[in-house]
């Protein structure tokens, strides 16, 4: 079968401009690289987007030479997702690759445990993701030694000493502190140690880490990079083949593939993601401003905001600075009040969807948070609403 029968595309070769078409597609506006990455060649009387191929198995006369034998290796579904993050993950850079997991923890998983053995050292931030831990716990239990420190200040490079991979999430959830990644990534590589960004609250469109020296991007594409809070989904991307071959060992061993509807549906929310992380950072900001002058609200986190201790390091090396924003109540009992007297955000854990939602972090256990501490993701929601919402709901909680 050729690539075409297979609903993918070849974007090999130089265009009438001697550029490839990784490099033309390096050069265009955002917009336009989220409505078409991934897409396959146009053939008269196909879908511009094939549905979703559901096969555990495919036709294999003879010796597997093909691209597609068994739905636990590859599936044509996977293949136009996973190159169109590549596309907006790392523009033009043709070397690199990306794999897609069926949550954003598999992906976190698969670097992790395909890339050091028994006697490395891992460093975390200890103010990240609140399943990182659980993590830690798992590392150590294998023979690794793992070394935390906080986001702020660049603190992980105190850590970093003989390490084999240095985890770094920035913006940190759901503190959102900021480590300046051109300067950990430096000093990683100078003794050869392997750098993993979080990107998943910058998304691709607010950060790239590969573009700042990072030689993995893991995601979870559960968050805003999909955007509905309909499906479950994580991605690595990495700038090596080399380096990526452990990872796509590790997903074929556990198992860890989506599934081909999963897949689809995260490759069309594609399409608007421009439109929703331009419109949800705009309504973050709004919201970090209105919340600004109220004096029951301690500890106003937004990197967006010209005053964020996050602010400076965020402007340099990203470029747009999500949608969630962080801040204390006095009490976990206001707290509850506050969410309770919400109307158009729902109480909800995750972040980055198009209807906001908020929650109070610490009834988790898993973050270092006061009581009273709200992560508040904005939604697509006109803004008037939801000041008007969140202002309305601090009121009615001081009852």
């Amino acid at each position: 079968m050729t690539s075409r029968e297979f609903g993918t595309a070849s974007h090999e070769g130089a265009g009438p401009t001697g550029q490839s078409e990784g490099a033309r597609a390096a050069e265009r506006g955002d917009g336009t690289r989220a409505v078409r990455a991934g897409l396959p060649e146009p053939v008269k009387y196909e879908p511009t987007l094939p549905g979703p191929v559901f096969a555990a198995h495919f036709h294999l006369p003879g010796e597997p030479t093909g691209p597609y034998t068994y739905g636990r290796d590859e599936n044509p579904t996977w293949t136009l997702l996973e190159r169109a993050i590549g596309e907006l993950e790392a523009p033009g850079q043709d070397s690199a690759e990306t794999l897609s997991f069926p949550s954003g923890m598999a992906a976190v998983s698969a670097v992790l445990f395909s890339q050091v053995r028994a006697g490395d050292v891992v460093v975390l931030p200890d103010d990240g993701y609140q399943v990182l831990p659980l993590v830690r716990e798992q590392l150590t239990a294998f023979g690794v030694e793992v070394r935390t420190a906080p986001t702020a200040g660049d603190a992980q490079l105190e850590v970093l000493d003989g390490a084999k991979l240095l985890w770094i999430e920035t913006p940190s959830n759901p503190g959102l502190d900021v480590c300046d990644l051109r300067r950990l990534v430096a000093a990683a590589h100078a003794q050869g140690t392997l750098v993993a960004v979080d990107n998943t609250l910058a998304t691709p469109l607010g950060q790239r880490p590969l573009e700042l020296g990072a030689d993995f991007s893991v995601a979870s594409g559960t968050k805003m990079l999909t955007g509905h809070g309909d499906i479950l989904l994580g991605y690595v991307t990495g700038r090596d083949a080399a380096l990526m071959a452990p990872v796509r060992r590790w997903r074929k061993v556990v198992g860890a593939i989506p599934g081909p509807m999963e897949a689809w549906l995260a490759h069309r929310s594609l399409a608007t993601l421009q439109l929703r992380a331009d419109r949800q950072t705009a309504n973050a900001r709004t919201i970090a401003e209105a919340l600004r002058d109220r004096p029951e609200v301690a500890g106003l986190r937004y990197p967006g905001l010209p005053d964020d201790p996050s602010h400076k390091i965020a402007s340099q090396q990203m470029r747009r600075f999500g949608c969630v924003v962080s801040f204390t109540l006095p009490t976990r009992e206001r707290a509850e009040r506050f969410l309770d007297a919400l109307r158009l955000v729902d109480d909800a854990t995750s972040f980055g969807g198009v209807r906001s939602t908020a929650e109070r972090r610490g009834r988790w256990g898993g973050d270092a948070v006061p009581e009273g501490f709200i992560r508040f993701s904005a939604g697509a929601e006109d803004p008037e609403d939801l000041v008007a919402d969140v202002l309305g709901a601090l009121d009615a909680s001081a009852e």
